[in-house]
């Protein structure tokens, strides 16, 4: 019985070592083939294929992160309707729906007003009064009220009215209501995705926005 074991195992270990070695494979036995000869039929111009140096290759990765940079989303001031005219023709040949001239609105501004003042030493006079009265003051963005100050910008004549009184009954006696800015409608260019591309050109449009920065969208 034994003899007849020690004969089945070693029939086994011949056949095991038979088909790992491919020599069953005419009777289609043996293990599957791992050579992929598709493969490389499959490369292209294997040849070609470089190793870069250092500097070549952060040149290559510098140009492709940015030529990946997202786009950016860019706007005008307040453009009056002359200058929007202007850039008109300067932006037909851009790509339909890179830019568009989007009409604003800007409401008056009205201030409480302390001014004009002969001097900047009688304006640093009423500062130094209002600041005993706890009354707060702002600069001015309307250069022909120069030399004066604010006390405060409302959307509305009633509005800064109200504050007006208000300020009187705390002792401030020579302010008054006036327009600092009016109504204002104009248009705004807005570029709303500019890709590399577009950056490159954005010059050609310097000359009709008469110097006023493009700046990111809000």
């Amino acid at each position: 019985m034994l003899r007849l074991i020690v004969l089945l195992l070693l029939l086994a270990n011949g056949g095991y070592f038979a088909w790992t070695q491919g020599y069953l494979l005419p009777w289609g036995l043996g293990p599957a083939q791992q050579a992929e000869p598709q493969r490389l039929e499959q490369q292209i111009r294997p040849e070609a294929v470089r190793v870069l140096p250092a500097d070549e290759a952060r040149r290559y990765e510098t140009a492709a992160t940015a030529g990946a940079r997202a786009a950016d989303c860019l706007q005008s001031p307040p453009l009056e309707e002359t200058h929007a005219a202007a850039l008109r023709p300067l932006l037909e040949n851009w790509p339909a729906g890179s830019w568009s001239l989007e009409p604003l609105l800007e409401p008056g501004r009205w201030i409480v007003y302390m001014g004009k003042y002969a001097s900047a030493e009688q304006v640093d006079r009423k500062k130094a009064e209002l600041r005993q009265l706890g009354v707060v003051f702002e600069p001015l963005s309307n250069a022909a009220l120069e030399p004066g100050l604010s006390l405060g910008g409302h959307a509305s004549e009633e509005a800064a009215r109200r504050q007006l009184d208000a300020l009187t009954e705390r002792g401030v006696r020579t302010a008054r209501v006036v327009q600092e800015r009016p109504e204002l409608r104009a248009q705004r260019l807005v570029l709303p995705a500019v890709d590399e591309s577009l950056r490159a050109r954005l010059d050609e449009l310097r000359p009709a926005l008469n110097g006023r920065p493009l700046r990111a969208c809000r």
